[in-house]
């Protein structure tokens, strides 16, 4: 499964989108690699939003994608709001619960 997850850096005030198979670890290469051009400035991202987003990384790519491309800080807000129900494009989106520390 492949997913989907929006971080939120509270030292830079803003957030990254990025997909992976497992999130946590990617979670932890981000706060951990000073290499990553956007995420590695900063080392207290923490994930605010998580989605399912299907079988394969194409899937998974496809919809991070769609996501920038919308340029929509508005978007962005809305996928972080638990109540937040994706339409359109976005219907292949399953929130997953996580813990946050």
């Amino acid at each position: 499964m492949f997913y989907l997850y929006i971080l939120f850096s509270q030292t830079a005030k803003r957030h990254y989108i990025g997909h992976s198979e497992n999130p946590f670890e990617r979670l932890n290469q981000h706060n951990t690699n000073s290499i990553e051009k956007y995420t590695g400035k900063y080392t207290d991202w923490e994930i605010v939003a998580l989605f399912e987003t299907g079988q394969t990384r194409a899937e998974a790519m496809a919809i991070e994608k769609f996501i920038k491309k919308q340029k929509s800080k508005k978007l962005l807000l809305k996928l972080i709001e638990s109540d937040f129900v994706p339409l359109d494009k976005l219907t292949q989106l399953v929130r997953v619960a996580h813990v946050r520390d």
